[in-house]
This record gives C-alpha cells, structure tokens and sequence, in this order.
C-alpha cells in the first residue's frame, strides 16, 4: 500500500510540474478550433508536445499522420524485457461547427497527455522496471465521421491492453455509462390523389410515419432501462 502511495504521489508530481506545459497545450488547441479530419494546428501542437526535449525523462517515439492525416502515436516503453503490458491514453481535439470546442476536446487532450506523463514518471520512479509500454493516440473526427473506427480498421489499437479516455463534465466520475449509437433512416412512399374527390385512390405516407413513430414510443414499456430509442419526422414538400 505505501509503495502504491508513493507512485500515485510521483504521479501527482508529475502533473504540477508539467502544468505551465499542459495548460499551455489545451489553451492553443482551444484557440484555433478545427473540424473533423482538418486538425492540423493540433495534431502539430500536440505532436512537439511530445516531441519536445524539455519533457523531463526519457523520450517519447512520436509518429506524426499515424494512419491519418491528422492522427499520432507516441509511445514510450520502460527498459523491462520481454513482453509489455501495453496501456494507451486517447487524445482527441476536433472541434464543433459553429462553436469552437463546446464539448472540451482541447481538455482531452490535455488530460490524455497529462495521465500519460505521469504514469510514465511514476513508472520511471521504480529501483526495478516492469514491463510496460505507454501509448498516446491522437484520434481526430470524434465529432463527425467516426475517426476511431477508421483507425481500429487500419489496426491502430492492434496490441493495446486497456485504452483510457477522460471526457470533461460538470461532475467528477471515474466511470460513467456510454450509449452505442445507430441510426435508421425509414423512407415511406404514398400515392396521389385528390383529398376531397378520391381520397380512397390514395396511400397516404405521413400517416403511416406516424403510426411506425407512436408504435415504438409504446414499445418503451418493454424496453431495458439502458435502451434509447429517438426519433425524427421529416416531411418533404412532395409527400
């Protein structure tokens, strides 16, 4: 227990004396917002970040455009053979259209290489290495596109053991439930007619839309309390 101590207490160390760089960090990615796949000021503040010799301890192997354009790896391994334990923190730093990092991406960031810093300063703190290798990635299109999934597709996440992420909120929480999300895009087709003089010649879609719509707001009795189910009626101006 007080050797788990003292390595949580390098790691706090570790974060103050990184501050003046860390805040630095976000507060350049907050500045100059970018889109998804168009991250190219923060891919680079984040890729000297890491790069930079003014890091205390051993040096991180950056690769910048990692599989993406605007994605990266830096990895930093402690001198224990054989196989590592392989942990990776996730740094994502898209912005939102319209209003610049409303969802804190920039503070991703920062958290993502803050917790890899100190890990690695408390790792380096033990008299015997253990085998463990420290991976960041930098993983654009959060927002819009699915930058992740591109990524796992081209093997990005290939190795890793365990891969952490911290999201900013209003609340302090170690864990929090995550939703997966799919979208169904239902097109109903009607046919024409004259509403006063033949209205039995028609199919009328919108009523349709609207008896699919009210059947699954009943069939939320019988869903899990985890289950969200939403739904949207668009109607063109030909229907």
């Amino acid at each position: 227990a007080a050797a788990l101590e003292a390595l949580k207490q390098r790691a706090c160390e570790s974060v103050d004396l990184n501050a003046a760089r860390l805040g630095a960090l976000s507060r350049d990615i907050w500045s100059r917002p970018e889109l998804a796949y168009a991250e190219h000021q923060a891919h680079d503040a984040l890729t000297r970040f890491f790069s930079g010799g003014d890091l205390p301890g051993a040096a991180w192997a950056v690769q910048p455009r990692y599989k993406l354009g605007t994605a990266f790896r830096a990895d930093w391994g402690t001198a224990a053979p054989r196989d590592p334990l392989r942990l990776a923190f996730l740094c994502e730093y898209d912005a939102l259209p319209g209003l610049g990092h409303a969802c804190g991406h920039n503070l991703i960031a920062e958290v993502g290489a803050a917790a890899a810093l100190a890990l690695k300063a408390a790792l380096e703190s033990l008299a015997e290495p253990v085998a463990v290798q420290i991976t960041v990635l930098g993983t654009p299109a959060e927002e819009q596109g699915g930058g992740k999934i591109d990524l796992i597709k081209a093997g990005a996440f290939d190795g890793l053991d365990v891969v952490f992420m911290a999201h900013p909120s209003q609340e302090n929480a170690a864990y929090l439930p995550d939703v997966a999300e799919h979208d169904v895009t239902v097109k109903y087709y009607g046919k024409a007619s004259h509403a006063a003089a033949y209205p039995w010649e028609g199919v009328n879609a919108l009523d349709a839309a609207v008896l699919a719509y009210n059947n699954l707001s009943v069939l939320r009795q019988q869903m899990k309390p985890t289950w969200r189910v939403h739904g949207e009626i668009f109607i063109k101006p030909n229907v």
